[in-house]
């Protein structure tokens, strides 16, 4: 290709004004050395003006008239932009797809098993699923009994599959962590992981469709809650036949997960593993994950959610996968791997990846970006945002799912629907306020320093006061750091139980941050195993 139409050409083909043009000849391998071609690097000034003309309906110029074109050489050569081409280059391939298979990815990690439930479940916010799917994975053997059963809940992107199967020998997310003698015993105990409800991995999600006119739910799918998800898992276990958890074990949201599973039902859960949890979430990671949404939605392929028959978000995707990456890790350990060093310097700087550690999340985006459905992102990061079990929100819930109840045959919730839609926008923005004037509430987090945490959380803890409970924090987590671990153990203990063992890994132990419950097979895992017995 750079032989035939020569260097210049070459370079203007790489800011991407002739790339749409010739883009659909070439296969990924010749986009990809474009991309690395040091002539990608100077192209001429026409490439200041390429991207505002590259989505031009006319048709595009042969490359003689391009080369007539030319304005005169400027003071410096244009940057080029081979994270935007890269992007330009995947639309026009997922474009290009026949729409009789959708340019969606399966969502899939192969074969799981899947409960179907043909009751509704009604969601804490209104929401009715007039029927449900939950897609599952076990390892181990069921006693006699049905009296060694452990819940394993997932973190916000994670299938059912968190260790290989017969059906499905892949890796799976936790795959260290369960087996023979494993933290997770599978020679002691019956191990069942499920992919949440609202995800794409199986479960019903925005991505399925409704059964009440054929399409996919998308964004008319209901707003979820942390315990909508695990009433869905309760009605599996029901399925099962398993009447009482020998544990409920989670990290991350399904740290949250996990004790929600116990104050929910505590009759049915024996004890609590909670790792990088939180009882209620708080500002911090509410507002990384609102700003992962943000991104996503302004992606103008997300469409209002409703993507599923045309091209899917993959460029907000991977800004809002490469925005959670960074909350992933921690600092020092970054520091350790990646310093300041660039991945190539031998070429001058670039407004592209330059960094090891801007390659290194720009390839966590790329990874990401059309593994996971966009909606389920949005739908599955919001219900962690809404947590809180205060005993002030449980209170809130439940007369609100008493009133949803009255609510919830079909001709009543058509009357609703002006309801559900009219949320607005403040009409005067945010104003900081004094000290004088604020108002303590009830949902303000525990103080680093303070002996006590607040009596709202310890009377929505209550449930939890005869559980034994392992609750494991991170020192390098800046996502869920180590204070709201500490402040699940305390809440607990001021709630009058006595069986509860705090663990928190220093930066001695662990860089890895908030990732350290997916790596960290010897303290992570030895707590687990001990405690579990």
């Amino acid at each position: 290709m750079f032989v035939r139409h020569g260097a210049a050409t070459a370079a203007r083909v790489a800011s991407g004004k002739v790339g749409n043009a010739i883009a659909r000849s070439w296969t990924t391998p010749q986009i990809r050395q474009l991309h690395l071609s040091p002539m990608s690097r100077v192209p001429d000034t026409l490439a200041s003006r390429s991207f505002h003309k590259t989505s031009s309906r006319r048709s595009q110029p042969a490359l003689a008239e391009v080369e007539e074109e030319q304005p005169p050489d400027s003071s410096n050569p244009a940057l080029s932009f081979p994270c935007l081409d890269a992007q330009e280059a995947r639309t026009a391939a997922l474009n290009r797809r026949s729409l009789n298979s959708g340019p969606e990815p399966s969502y899939t990690t192969g074969r799981h098993r899947s409960w179907h439930s043909h009751a509704p479940l009604l969601l804490d916010w209104g929401g009715i699923l007039p029927q449900f799917s939950v897609a599952y994975e076990n390892w181990g053997r069921l006693n006699e009994d049905k009296s060694n059963a452990i819940l394993l809940h997932t973190g916000l992107s994670a299938s059912s599959h968190a260790h290989s199967t017969e059906a499905n020998p892949k890796p799976g997310w936790w795959e260290k962590f369960i087996g023979p003698g494993a933290p997770l015993d599978t020679n002691k105990y019956f191990i069942i992981c499920t992919n949440v409800i609202g995800g794409c991995y199986g479960s019903t999600g925005p991505s399925s469709i409704d059964p009440a006119d054929g399409q996919n739910y998308a964004t008319r799918f209901p707003i979820l809650t942390m315990e909508d998800m695990v009433r869905a898992q309760f009605r599996l276990l029901d399925a099962f036949g398993i009447e009482k958890l020998y544990a409920s074990v989670g990290s991350s949201m399904g740290g949250m997960q996990s004790l929600a599973a116990g104050v929910l039902f505590p009759e049915r859960v024996s004890k609590i593993v909670s790792v990088s949890g939180c009882a209620r979430s708080h500002p911090y990671s509410i507002a990384m994950r609102h700003t992962q949404r943000q991104v996503l939605m302004m992606d103008p392929n997300w469409q209002r959610g409703f993507y599923y028959n045309g091209i899917p978000p993959h460029a907000g995707m991977k800004l809002a996968r490469e925005i959670a990456t960074v909350t992933y890790r921690s600092g020092p350990e970054w520091e350790q791997r990646f310093g300041r060093r660039r991945a190539d310097p031998s070429q001058p700087p670039a407004l592209c990846p330059d960094f090891l550690i801007e390659t290194y999340l720009d390839h966590a985006g790329e990874k990401f970006c059309l593994e996971y459905d966009a909606n389920s992102l949005l739908y599955v990061s919001k219900a962690m945002d809404l947590f809180d079990l205060g005993h002030e929100h449980q209170e809130q819930m439940y007369r609100l799912r008493l009133q949803n109840q009255s609510r919830s045959s079909p001709s009543q919730r058509e009357g609703d629907k002006a309801r559900s839609c009219s949320l607005a926008l403040p009409d005067k923005p945010y104003e900081e306020q004094t000290a004088e004037t604020s108002s303590k509430s009830v949902s303000e987090p525990v103080a680093s320093n303070s002996m006590r945490p607040s009596e709202d959380l310890i009377k929505g803890l209550t449930p939890l006061r005869n559980h034994p409970a392992l609750v494991m924090g991170v020192a390098s987590d800046i996502l869920f750091p180590a204070w709201q671990q500490s402040e699940i153990a305390e809440t607990l203990r001021a709630a009058g139980n006595r069986s509860v063992t705090h663990v928190e890994l220093g930066e001695d132990k662990s860089l890895f941050g908030h990732d350290t419950f997916l790596l960290d097979l010897e303290y992570i895992g030895g707590n687990i195993r001990s405690f579990l017995g």
